[in-house]
Parts: C-alpha cells; structure tokens; sequence
C-alpha cells in the first residue's frame, strides 16, 4: 500500500472562517470569548486550586470560546435532511449518517464568474464550462462553482452571485456527483431573485430548485467556500471536505481543503 505524503502536496484552505456577527450571514454567530484569566476560574470551580499554585502559568487558566450559531454558518455542508424529510423516497439522511466517502475526492472547478447576479447555471453553461477545461465529470468528483462571489465577502454586494437552478443540480448528479460546491452564500440563485421570481409569476417553484432537488435525489452541497482562484489548475487536485459530525443535524461546519500536487502548484 501506497504511503501518503503531504509533502507531495500543497494544501489551499477554500473556508472562510466562523466569524463573531459576520456582515455575510442574516442570521449573526455569536463567539463569547474566554481569555487566561477567565479561564483561571474555571479551573478553580473544577479542581479548586488557588492562582498562585497554578505557577507554570502564572496564575492563568486556559482560554476558549462559547459559540451561538446555525450550523449553516460559515463554510458548511448541507445534509440531505435541510432539504426536506425525504429524499430519494427513503428518510433523508442527516449530517452524521453520511458517508465519509463523499467528502474525499477528486476536484473539479468549474469557472462561471462571467454570470451575473440573479443568472441561473444552467446545463448548457455547465457543458461549456466542462468543455473548455476538456474533461468528463466521474462518479465521485466534488465540483467547485467558481463565482467569483467571496471576493465580495464583507460586504453586502456577498449576496449578488448567479446559482444553480433545478435541471443543473439534476443534471450534476446524474453524472454521479455527490457534492457540490460553490464559492457562495447559496447554492440556489439569490434569495433576492428567487423572491422577484416568485412574486412576479406566483409559481412556488421559482423557490430553493436547486435545494429541492434534494427531495428526490440524495446529494450534499458546500456553501460558502473561498479562494478557489488558488487553486492552478480546474482538475487534477483532490478535496477534503469532512463536517463536524453534530448528531441529527441539517448541516455541519467544514474546514474545505484543496490537495494540489506540487508539480503542478
């Protein structure tokens, strides 16, 4: 058996992190901080000793940080279970009862940053995308939706990104794909749009195709990953995307690693 070097690699970081009241998230992560000395009394509820025998430390404790946040904060996966109850006719999965599989595999980076805000990607702009790149997606490939959109993190212009719609997400699957994902807050078109959509029309399907799609497919999606534009070539490199596993959860933060051969870096 083959040993693995990581020297052989280089390591690009594609997550943003789980940040305090973060400008990109509607619903705001709360991080309370617990410094050295805070952390002393912790200590001395736990063990009862006294600062002054804490001598290695000078009297200081440990530090941590006490998190108030939605499991779709920051780079995450989405379980089958966010889309609805089922998937596939069977209970959907949650985020704990996937397959470690699924999240370790070759990448895939697809370059759509020509679209604009609202645009849908559609199959056609996933088959020319495919085409210039000269590949063929595989059973098992993680795709990577390069917007452009992470560029605009902190800022309220985060929120303007094109996204798939119904027949690309379908499409994307059927080609064996289990994952998904796209350098955006959403996976979908923009709320924005899918609500102009809506209320333009009246059809509820013009809301979340992309996530319900899910209902009928069993697939996961990463929203929210960054730095794709690091990652040198649209093929070739291999994905790490492992979610904390939080039992009986829609999602699960992720730290998102590209694995790039240093020849080609």
């Amino acid at each position: 058996m083959d040993v693995f070097d990581p020297n052989r690699f280089t390591l690009i970081d594609l997550s943003v992190p789980l940040q305090h009241a973060a400008p990109s998230e509607p619903i705001k992560p709360r991080i309370r901080y617990h410094n050295h000395r805070t952390g002393f009394w912790q200590m001395r509820w736990l063990f009862g000793v006294r600062r002054k025998q804490l001598k290695r430390s000078k009297g200081l404790g440990w530090a941590l940080e006490k998190i108030s946040a939605i499991t779709h904060t920051g780079t995450h996966v989405d379980a089958p279970w966010h889309y609805g109850p089922e998937s596939g006719g069977r209970l959907a999965r949650k985020i704990d009862e996937l397959p470690l599989d699924w999240f370790l595999g070759p990448g895939v980076k697809l370059d759509v940053r020509h679209l604009s805000d609202g645009d849908e990607i559609t199959v056609a702009e996933l088959e020319r995308a495919l085409a210039k790149i000269d590949y063929a997606l595989r059973p098992g490939d993680i795709v990577l939706l390069q917007t452009g959109a992470d560029a605009r993190l902190d800022s309220k212009a985060y929120f303007q990104q094109p996204g798939l719609g119904r027949d690309g997400t379908r499409w994307l699957i059927d080609q064996g794909v289990k994952v998904i994902g796209i350098d955006a807050y959403t996976l979908d078109r923009p709320f924005h749009s899918m609500k102009a959509d809506f209320k333009m029309t009246g059809d509820a399907e013009a809301i979340w195709p992309a996530h319900f799609v899910g209902l009928e497919k069993e697939y996961c999606q990463i929203e929210k990953l960054a730095n794709l534009d690091a990652i040198p070539m649209a093929h070739g490199f291999w994905v790490s995307c492992f979610p904390v596993k939080i039992e009986k959860a829609s999602a699960g933060w992720c730290r998102a690693v590209a694995m790039v051969p240093k020849a080609q870096a």
